[in-house]
């Protein structure tokens, strides 16, 4: 939708590639290498560390970590497994994919509600739910989702995991660098996922990650990845000092072309990889602008806080956008607000939708959840986001507010 001010277009999120990240991906260039290579296993050992986990393997998406991590976990054989066709319990608020993963693995979605502050699933509602079922057995998995930058409560989490003998796999997707009690989201469980999209704090145009403490996953993720082939070798050293897996004595053997499981062709590239080491030297002021620009807005969008639900403020949270929640839909609806938002040059993006009800391609599951996930069919219904990133100006900001109180004087007369 054009905007009113041809000059004026304040984004969801934008992507500068700097000198850096320039001369990054003309290093990746003279290379001549594109597929993976060192730049990928460079970010792969510094992702690791700034998240606190020992591995960490680069995929093509977050989608596909997320359908890559479960997948590992069914082929488990030392460490801890889940059966396929068994149930997962996870949020109805968040980006689709989640859900899609957790499909396409073998697996059924199983929805609580949320916390109407944060979005994230509760622990008291998974508690709740899995003390009302008949059969724990047909559960295998919490899948907490760490939205737009939100910490989900891991300390409870995880106690119910281990009272009902479940796995915990957090969705970091949207949380790079979230603290939770002093530690980083994704390092508070047996493996989890990120994502490098192009709207969130690392931004690379499409790339993920699995990170985990746990070796065999590594080792299976990487071979996932890569069409279930034999390779595991986090570097190829066929053509330096040959490779480990062909001095067996066999013969006629190439590990690259002998397929141990039925994977996928998940594999990035160089020049992902060489614009997130970029960002990554730059992390933390990335979050911090993004803090403040919350916090900034907050103060100034508060006198609209009996229109609107801000979004909750914490020091400790890595922010992919800054949230709306429209109190009450009957008084002034969603829609109306966005409309004017979006012709006066400030994008909104809606949050995301309840999935099990708001979401076509789960129409199938809509008579079950309808009525029992309120939280989350309100924020659905009614929530929505804009940019707080790091390349907002002041003046950018400034224009946000200005614009806020327009729109409302003009819809609430």
């Amino acid at each position: 939708m054009k905007s009113t001010n041809k000059h004026v277009r304040v984004s969801v999120g934008e992507f500068r590639i700097e000198r850096a990240g320039r001369n990054a991906i003309i290093k990746v260039l003279d290379s001549g290498r594109i597929s993976e290579g060192e730049m990928v296993r460079e970010f792969e050992e510094r992702w690791a560390r700034f998240i606190g986990t020992k591995y960490s393997v680069a995929l093509n998406s977050g989608t596909s970590a997320l359908i890559a991590g479960l997948t590992a976990l069914k082929y488990m054989h030392r460490g801890p497994k889940i059966r396929e066709n068994t149930k997962i319990i996870t949020t109805p608020i968040t980006y689709i994919a989640t859900s899609n993963a957790v499909v396409l693995s073998g697996f059924e979605p199983v929805y609580v509600d949320i916390d109407k502050d944060t979005f994230c699933v509760t622990p008291e509602n998974i508690q709740a739910h899995l003390e009302d079922v008949d059969d724990t057995e047909e559960y295998s998995l919490i899948l907490p989702v760490h939205l737009l930058g939100y910490s989900c409560d891991m300390d409870e989490i995880n106690k119910i995991a281990k009272k009902h003998d479940l796995l915990v796999f957090e969705d970091s997707a949207q949380a790079h660098g979230t603290l939770y009690k002093g530690r980083r989201v994704g390092s508070l469980s047996q493996l989890a996922d990120f994502s490098f999209y192009i709207a969130h704090n690392i931004q690379v145009g499409e790339m993920g990650s699995v990170v985990t403490n746990n070796y065999e996953i590594v080792k299976l993720v990487r071979k996932i990845k890569a069409n279930g082939r034999m390779c595991d070798c986090p570097i190829c050293t066929r053509s330096t000092k040959g490779c480990p897996k062909m001095k067996t004595g066999k013969e006629d053997f190439d590990p690259r072309f002998t397929h141990e499981l039925i994977g996928y062709n998940f594999k990035t590239m160089e020049f992902q990889a060489a614009l997130g080491l970029a960002q990554l030297d730059r992390i933390d002021w990335i979050i911090q602008r993004r803090r403040q620009n919350v916090k900034y807005l907050n103060e100034c969008l508060k006198k609209f806080s009996n229109v609107i639900q801000l979004p909750l403020y914490d020091e400790n949270v890595s922010y992919m956008a800054y949230p709306i929640v429209v109190k009450n839909p009957k008084k002034i609806s969603r829609k109306k607000i966005c409309t004017e938002l979006e012709r006066r040059g400030i994008e909104t993006r809606p949050l995301f939708g309840c999935i099990p009800t708001q979401q076509p391609a789960y129409h199938h599951l809509r008579d079950k959840y309808e009525g029992k996930l309120p939280v989350a069919e309100h924020i659905g219904a009614n929530g929505f986001y804009i940019g707080c990133h790091q390349y907002l100006t002041q003046e950018d900001l400034a224009y946000v507010v200005k614009t806020f109180g327009a729109v409302f004087n003009e819809l609430l007369g």
